[in-house]
């Protein structure tokens, strides 16, 4: 049920967008605009996670940060390609992947963080971008 300020065929206000006229969308469309509205925050995550990693000076803030950005990678990849979003979907992936690989590889141990997963982590961030501005 709608409340009395939002109609079906009501008019965008000047300072809204769609992602802010949820509520007049239904079914698929809605769940799509909702897991789009997401990404820009889970695309934020990502990047901060990688920035920690990458100045992270120990072990575990290294491992912790990528290990946190690998969950979000995960998540997006397993919602994004039924939404209609293949291409992040198999990007989210491929991160989370070489992520998780890393984790469970013989330099999980060491204090750095591999540029090469900066760069897949980087390359997720955009392809959520680029998933949000095809929304």
């Amino acid at each position: 049920m709608l409340d009395d300020t939002v109609t079906p065929f009501a008019p965008l206000r000047q300072s809204e967008t769609p992602l802010d006229v949820i509520p007049q969308v239904y079914g698929p469309d809605r769940l799509r605009l909702r897991f789009v509205q997401m990404l820009a925050e889970r695309q934020s995550r990502i990047a901060a996670h990688a920035l920690a990693a990458w100045d992270g000076e120990t072990v575990e803030e290294v491992n912790i940060n990528l290990s946190a950005a690998q969950f979000i990678l995960s998540k997006i990849a397993r919602s994004a390609g039924p939404l209609g979003f293949s291409d992040l979907a198999q990007t989210a992936q491929h991160a989370a992947d070489q992520v998780l690989d890393h984790l469970k590889g013989p330099d999980s141990d060491l204090a750095i963080c591999p540029g090469e997963l900066v760069f897949y982590l980087d390359e997720s961030v955009a392809a959520c971008r680029a998933a949000i501005r095809a929304a």
